[in-house]
């Protein structure tokens, strides 16, 4: 087992599940510079954990997360063009980070997952979410674009939802969130905890090397025509084939037979 590494975000790996919290309870673990640059650090750190199968991102308290702090708010209302930028590009890398892991990303929501919160949840691999979370794009009203967070968005919901979302900066619920396809699974939220625990027991039944060749594949082809994907996919296919884990399976299935 290993332990925090940073008191903003806490960490946590054992039994091939890395738990990433989000340790910022009073601010409603809004987004700042250094809550980032330790979630980027966790991330990478399970990553670089052979023995993680799966990583949890949650957030400590009531909220998932907020969004950017106010004080975070504050210093880009005085940046140039290019300080802006860079500010832009460090949130771009999270997101980016979280789609290129290994491990598949599972962000177990409760409360609420707002702006750049909403935009964190929707960019993990899969979204658990408790009934009574709450979920929005509110960056409209103050006269702000969610810009980054559009382009996982408009992979996740029809187009008219989505615009709909981004342009009134309404809030909608769980249940509302999981037909559109924001989130995978609505849980009750006494029995939260524990319905997250089972879910990701899932991953531990599963080959490591082929759940990460299958999510690198499956966010590559987002990019490719429809034969360049079928190329992309033969080469996993083919590399697949020469690991460990499938040489092992097919061994033991052909025992079997």
């Amino acid at each position: 087992m290993s332990g925090e590494t940073h008191s903003v975000v806490l960490y946590d790996a054992s039994d091939g599940i890395a738990r990433i919290t989000l340790n910022r309870p009073d601010k409603r673990n809004a987004l700042n510079d250094e809550l980032i640059a330790a979630l980027k650090d966790a991330l990478r750190r399970a990553n670089n954990d052979s023995q993680v199968r799966v990583v949890i991102l949650s957030g400590s308290g009531s909220d998932f997360c907020s969004g950017a702090d106010l004080a975070a708010l504050q210093k880009i209302s005085s940046f140039t063009v290019a300080e802006n930028l860079r500010d832009a590009q460090s949130l771009m890398e999270l997101f980016l980070l979280i789609r290129t892991v290994n491990p598949p990303v599972v962000a177990a929501v409760r409360g609420r997952a707002l702006a750049g919160g909403c935009g964190l949840a929707l960019a993990c691999d899969i979204v658990l979410a408790a009934r009574s979370s709450r979920f929005g794009f509110p960056e409209v009203k103050i006269g702000f674009v969610p810009a980054m967070v559009m382009s996982i968005l408009r992979r996740s919901a029809s187009e008219k939802k989505a615009f709909e979302l981004i342009t009134t900066g309404d809030e909608i619920g769980a249940e509302e969130a999981a037909p559109l396809g924001l989130i995978n699974h609505v849980i009750d939220d006494a029995a939260f905890d524990d319905e997250v625990n089972a879910f990701v027991q899932r991953f531990k039944r599963t080959s490591r090397s082929a759940v990460s060749l299958s999510k690198g594949l499956f966010y590559k082809i987002d990019s490719l025509a429809f034969a360049e994907a079928l190329g992309a996919g033969a080469d996993i296919n083919a590399i697949a084939r020469m690991t460990e884990d499938c040489q092992k399976g097919i061994a033991r299935f052909l025992r079997k037979e």
